[in-house]
């Protein structure tokens, strides 16, 4: 079972926080991570005004969480909250959200995880195919989330592996 949760589709151009998974979600994962985050997000505030927000499970191994900060900014205080709350997730079910040095892409139609030096040591030997697309996590607007998560790997950050 695959949760998607609140397809976002407004045109602000929102805040966008990506917490990448070094795995996919289980179902019961996804169900506890779903209903966690509505209790959080739904509480979330900065300086005592609540924040505009959402989420949602992209790919079944991404957590995409959205701020209008039109609204209200998230503060330093909102967002290690938020991050408190991830890192519960992470250690509850080992998932590796805070490990930056990993990459994802998508090969035959499925997502995959390698360690950073192994994505590169497959690409630089030919053994991972140039034809794959690859997730860029330090997208961090709503409208480059929506247009350059995912690209093919001649437009991503990977194609200047050498």
């Amino acid at each position: 079972m695959k949760i998607e949760e609140s397809s976002i589709v407004e045109t602000n151009d929102y805040r966008v926080i990506i917490y990448p998974a070094s795995r996919p979600f289980t179902a019961k994962e996804s169900k506890t991570i779903a209903e966690k985050l509505y209790d959080f997000l739904g509480g979330w505030a900065a300086h005592g005004k609540e924040l505009s927000s959402s989420f949602k499970i992209e790919k079944n191994q991404f957590i995409i969480i959205c701020v209008d900060e039109e609204k209200e900014v998230a503060s330093g205080c909102s967002i290690d909250a938020l991050g408190k709350i991830m890192r519960e997730l992470d250690a509850e079910f080992d998932l590796g959200l805070f490990d930056r040095m990993k990459a994802s892409f998508v090969e035959n139609g499925e997502v995959k995880t390698l360690k950073l030096s192994d994505f590169k040591a497959k690409i630089r030997s030919g053994e991972l195919s140039k034809d794959i697309e690859v997730f860029d996590f330090s997208k961090n607007t709503y409208l480059d989330f929506l247009s350059h998560f995912l690209q093919p790997f001649a437009r991503s950050w990977a194609s200047s592996i050498s």
